[in-house]
């Protein structure tokens, strides 16, 4: 899969881009606040819908262009995918609403048809590395859970789907727990809800399991070589309901201790899933929330049995975050068929030579990568020769 076409209309520091995309690597150079990462952030966009440094919708709209009453943000993108050419349009559209009031709301087009934006992801895939990323493995953990969604969401129409409708029911169950705690009332009220959130949390549950075993395998490898073989990286999923049964006399496995729970079923999970919100039920009507399920689930990385979120040092952080990635770039590729756009933000100024060489060398096989930077020295001649160049300055975007 690769782009062939990018045009941005009112997005972020662009008031207007329309470009033709090579294939292959293309570097992308200049000095910072050039517009170098929201081209990156615009072609992630397409494949997740979502963006890493907005926290809301509205800030993706050029700011110029905001203060009017009605302001449209665009991405267009041609891309290939196979044997067949796809357009794909997002435009991001603030409104006025009311008299003093505005709204955001988007449109997704494929192929010129509207499309509804949860069963367009993963039309179009991409894998995205930004420095600020460096927050999945030492930051909340929330921040994994994020990470984790929106690659699988990437390769599973039916995740997505389900992770929706996960988090609506999830809502309403809270909103009915909140009540049932400040005005009593019976408490099998919430065996609808139970339900929704049973069927469509088991489902996540066990996608979240697969994918970091196959993510985990893939990683391992990556980074055992980017290493040199002197650290192990090993993925732990620790899930908030967890179908593996606890071993007696034991209150939890240690952290590192590998865990296989591939081999549970969905019904399996589904059931004891059921088991465990009955048990807790007075507790969360009491808190008015529910304790158990995959918006509570965690994920830690470990390095030589080390939790990195505890004490990783930077340059460990940012090793593990690159063999992550890079394995995300292979799974995505076996799952779909298809080669994500490889996105690396600023990768390469905290390795070390080897390092650089090493992953370097894995973009031969990427059918499309865009990597920024601010030095070209960092790359070696041969490098910046095989690639195409993009350099940034003064508002202005020239192609060599």
């Amino acid at each position: 899969m690769y782009l062939t076409h990018l045009s941005l209309t009112n997005f972020r520091n662009f008031t207007r881009l329309d470009i033709d995309v090579p294939r292959g690597t293309m570097l992308l150079v200049g000095d910072n606040a050039q517009g170098k990462t929201s081209l990156l952030e615009a072609i992630y966009y397409l494949s997740t819908f979502t963006s890493f440094h907005a926290s809301r919708q509205r800030e993706l709209i050029n700011f110029i262009a905001a203060r009017e009453p009605l302001a449209v943000g665009r991405i267009t993108a041609d891309y290939k995918r196979g044997d067949r050419t796809h357009n794909l349009e997002v435009r991001i559209i603030k409104e006025k609403n009311g008299v003093n009031n505005s709204r955001v709301r988007r449109e997704v087009l494929l192929d010129g048809a509207k499309q509804k934006i949860n069963e367009t992801i993963g039309h179009f895939n991409a894998v995205l590395f930004l420095p600020s990323m460096l927050s999945i493995i030492d930051g909340a953990p929330a921040e994994r859970r994020q990470y984790l969604n929106l690659s699988i969401s990437q390769t599973n129409a039916k995740y997505t789907a389900s992770l929706s409708a996960y988090d609506k029911a999830l809502t309403q169950r809270n909103a009915l727990l909140k009540l049932l705690g400040e005005r009593g009332g019976d408490p099998e009220q919430l065996a609808y809800w139970d339900e929704q959130i049973i069927q469509t949390g088991a489902y996540v549950i066990e996608r979240r399991a697969h994918a970091l075993v196959e993510i985990e395998d893939l990683a391992a490898l990556v980074h055992n070589e980017l290493t040199r073989g002197a650290e192990r990286l090993r993925l732990i999923y620790r899930p908030s309901y967890d179908p593996f049964p606890a071993p007696k006399n034991q209150m939890a496995l240690p952290l590192d201790a590998p865990i296989d729970r591939t081999g549970f079923s969905k019904d399996e999970i589904a059931r004891g899933f059921h088991e465990a919100l009955i048990a807790a039920r007075g507790e969360e009507i009491a808190r008015g929330m529910t304790t158990i399920g995959p918006h509570r689930d965690e994920i830690h990385f470990l390095v030589n049995g080390i939790d990195l979120g505890t004490y990783g040092s930077r340059g460990q952080i940012r090793t593990t975050l690159l063999a992550l990635k890079i394995a995300e770039v292979a799974w995505m590729k076996e799952k779909t068929g298809h080669w994500p756009v490889l996105l690396l933000d600023e990768v390469l100024a905290e390795l070390d030579p080897h390092r650089r060489q090493d992953l370097l060398k894995r973009l031969n096989d990427i059918e499309q990568a865009l990597l920024t930077t601010t030095d070209l020295d960092l790359f070696e001649p041969k490098f910046i020769q095989n690639a195409s160049t993009w350099q940034f300055a003064d508002g202005r975007l020239n192609t060599y």
